[in-house]
């Protein structure tokens, strides 16, 4: 396997890429889950990336401000809902490599920015509202906003909802090698990775690194918007066509999804989530968000309440997140 390992990262070095992420993030046992339950629960911190108040989404933008810079775009434009993550990581991406950024949020405008939004106004980006929760909405009228920007002079680099293209995609694959050197470390070896699945883009990322290397465990991805059918067909495609930039292929058999945590519809906050969430930070002093990792804690505490990782070692992926914490009700709608 070290042989395989080693032909994939100089596949993923040959990406052009900006540094946007202090890794490796670490990677660390939860003490009362693992004694409470008897299974053996890590964590990997991708909430401490480092840039812009952390998360996953700044390993995508590694590659795909990477990618920007090699077409020579001076500005960045992306969508999301109000309290985006990868909007703010974003902004924050663009601030440190001098781009201007610019940003269609979903939702109504709050009367006071607070949360990611504050965040957002502070590293300076644009901020262009839609009163619409439908992704395809985000995307339409972002586009109308390239064409203008366009029409200005600028060269935009527009990033469909949470970077979730191939190239970003491939961001992920490169995490999930750093899991590896995670395991070596800590001398466990993973059976079950379980993280939070949004726009599909960090579980595509995951797969395509278990099957060019052939890694045996398990990756799930907790749904938090889409049902569970759409999810897979989606993270499948994403993975299929990143891999094949890596000179491999993707099983759709490696794609699992649990889709009985999404709630009454994305970001709405939900009893099971809101109880991990508290678990967490009484427990293990480890902050989540309503929106995505506190959903997917909540699978994982429920699996764990059921027996379904017995005899097993099993990785949460702490995807990041934190401002959602400090938004009022008004502001995510």
């Amino acid at each position: 396997m070290n042989e395989i390992i080693s032909h994939l990262r100089k596949k993923l070095e040959t990406f052009p890429r900006v540094p946007l992420s202090i890794v490796p993030t670490p990677c660390h046992r939860l003490n009362f889950l693992s004694d409470h339950f008897g299974v053996e629960v890590y964590c990997k911190r991708d909430d401490m990336t480092g840039y812009g108040f952390g998360g996953n989404k700044s390993r995508k933008l590694e590659f795909l401000v990477g990618e920007a810079r090699q077409h020579r775009c001076d500005t960045l434009l992306t969508c999301g809902g109000v309290q985006s993550n990868f909007c703010r990581l974003t902004a924050a991406a663009g601030a440190v490599s001098g781009m201007s950024v610019h940003l269609l949020l979903g939702g109504k405008r709050s009367s006071r920015a607070n949360g990611n939004v504050l965040l957002d106004e502070l590293l300076s980006a644009e901020m262009h509202y839609v009163d619409s929760d439908n992704w395809a909405v985000w995307e339409e009228e972002s586009e109308k906003i390239t064409e203008t920007l366009e029409s200005q002079g600028k060269k935009v680099f527009r990033i469909p909802v949470g970077g979730s293209v191939p190239v970003g995609v491939a961001g992920y694959t490169a995490v999930f090698l750093e899991i590896l050197t995670d395991q070596n470390r800590l001398g466990v070896d993973f059976d079950h990775i379980i993280h939070a699945s949004g726009s599909g883009g960090t579980q595509a990322g995951l797969v395509v690194g278990k099957d060019l290397v052939n890694w045996p465990g398990r990756i799930t991805g907790v749904s938090v918007a889409m049902k569970r059918e759409e999810i897979e067909d989606k993270v499948y495609t994403l993975a299929s066509e990143t891999a094949g930039l890596l000179g491999g292929r993707a099983r759709m058999d490696s794609v699992k999804v649990d889709g009985n945590h999404i709630g009454p519809a994305y970001a709405v906050r939900t009893e099971r989530a809101e109880r991990a969430i508290e678990l967490f930070a009484r427990k293990e002093g480890i902050f989540l968000d309503h929106v995505y990792t506190g959903k997917a804690a909540g699978a994982l505490i429920d699996g764990l309440d059921k027996g379904l990782f017995k005899g097993q070692k099993v990785l949460f992926l702490h995807t990041g997140g934190l401002p959602e914490l400090f938004a009022n009700e008004e502001s995510k709608q």
